[in-house]
């Protein structure tokens, strides 16, 4: 076993995003929720490691992607786009990650996500109900009005795409993008 240089320890915290990442995406997977047990700790244990390793700039830089995290996904949330699960999930990765990182790991999640979605409405054959409820989404956008329960997570008709999937597979990328570079 090779025992790192604590300095390059301390540098390496986001390292620790992969584990909840990963047993959020299987417990997505599985049972389509990601649970408090494991976002809570996520977080707690994000806001300390940034803190022991970098002192009050990593406290500010976990926090600040903590906050950035669940502002972005709120409005998401509410609308009952994606469930409370993930919203915490971004949350407890963004305080461990940090903004600039977090966006990152988003921007890919959004296209893992948009890959899956395709994948998925194509192999249930359900393209042109998914084209009418784009269009009807896109109606109530233009006409300022939410969409309605019948296009949300709350409806068992709709197909449903796992973003804890898409968001663990993308730290997964980053995690290994970021562990060549250092080696």
């Amino acid at each position: 076993m090779v025992l790192l240089p604590v300095d390059r320890v301390k540098g390496e915290v986001w390292m620790s995003a992969l584990l909840p990442a990963l047993i959020a995406g299987w417990t997505d997977w599985q049972w389509r929720r990601i649970p408090n047990w494991l976002t809570v700790p996520a977080l707690a244990l994000g806001i300390a490691l940034n803190s022991w390793a970098r002192g009050w700039s990593g406290a500010r830089d976990a926090l600040l992607g903590a906050a950035l995290g669940f502002a972005l996904l709120l409005p998401l949330a509410l609308v009952r786009g994606i469930g409370m699960g993930d919203l915490k999930l971004v949350t407890a990765v963004g305080g461990i990650l940090g903004p600039a990182r977090l966006i990152d790991v988003l921007l890919v999640t959004v296209l893992l996500n948009g890959l899956i979605a395709l994948v998925m409405i194509i192999w249930k054959r359900r393209v042109l109900e998914t084209l009418r409820n784009l269009g009807r989404m896109a109606g109530a956008l233009v006409s300022l009005h939410l969409p309605g329960p019948e296009l949300t997570i709350d409806n068992p008709q709709l197909v449903k795409i796992p973003f804890g999937v898409a968001f663990a597979v993308a730290v997964v990328l980053f995690t290994a993008r970021k562990f060549w570079e250092v080696s």
